[in-house]
């Protein structure tokens, strides 16, 4: 099954109430939230009560993506918010176990995150203790990003690697996520794909956020077949 995540930083900050509401007319499937400090990432976004507020006004289910240094301090901080996925980075975990473990400790599933120039050995020993891996196409940070077409290679050797497995992670993929990148991606397959300003938050036609999730989950249906 496929799945769309709305990055709601791309949206109109000054109206999310009018955002998620037209979320849900949508059947948007998750909300990604990126959490930023402003030293992993050169930009700030997204604190605990914010996401709070979010949470008390939808029935949409909360993803939370820590790019952050020290992802113990915010799992504390951000847990008691129960999302449904929790992503930290492996490049910043001092200790990847004990990190999956306190998530799991909250009741929520663990994701591990992974920046395009990662290999996928960073996360290897790990893939049976987490629920998703987040594919970061874009460096952390900002929106509008070219995508980083080295990593589709990634994707699917990823995706290969877990064919068969009794235990098989979902796979998310995160930067400049529209038709075109889709596109490049169907031999990998990946079940979740964030929309962000290139395919959703965007004044460029008159079609609802329902319309445009629609095509997209068309387009990649279209591959899976």
């Amino acid at each position: 099954m496929t799945y769309m995540a709305a990055s709601l930083m791309c949206g109109d900050q000054l109206h999310i109430g009018d955002e998620l509401d037209k979320l849900e007319k949508a059947n948007c499937d998750l909300l990604h939230l990126d959490v930023m400090d402003g030293i992993y990432v050169n930009n700030l976004a997204l604190g605990p009560e914010w996401i709070d507020a979010v949470k008390k006004t939808t029935t949409i289910p909360i993803d939370i993506h820590l790019a952050t240094i020290d992802p113990i301090k915010y799992i504390d901080m951000f847990a008691p918010l129960q999302p449904e996925f929790l992503s930290f980075h492996v490049e910043e975990a001092r200790n990847v176990a004990e990190t999956i473990a306190k998530i799991k400790s909250y009741g929520i599933k663990p994701s591990i995150a992974l920046n395009p120039e990662t290999p996928l050995s960073a996360i290897m020993p790990f893939l049976d203790d987490v629920e998703m891996v987040l594919m970061m196409t874009v460096n952390p940070g900002f929106s509008g990003q070219k995508f980083n077409k080295k990593v589709l290679k990634k994707i699917e050797e990823l995706s290969e690697l877990l064919l068969g497995q009794a235990h098989r992670p979902l796979i998310e993929v995160d930067g400049n996520i529209k038709s075109e990148t889709i596109e490049w991606m169907n031999h990998a397959q990946p079940d979740i794909f964030v929309l962000g300003t290139s395919a959703l938050f965007h004044e460029n036609d008159n079609e609802s956020y329902g319309t445009r999730m629609s095509k997209l989950r068309q387009q990649i249906e279209r591959y899976k077949a």
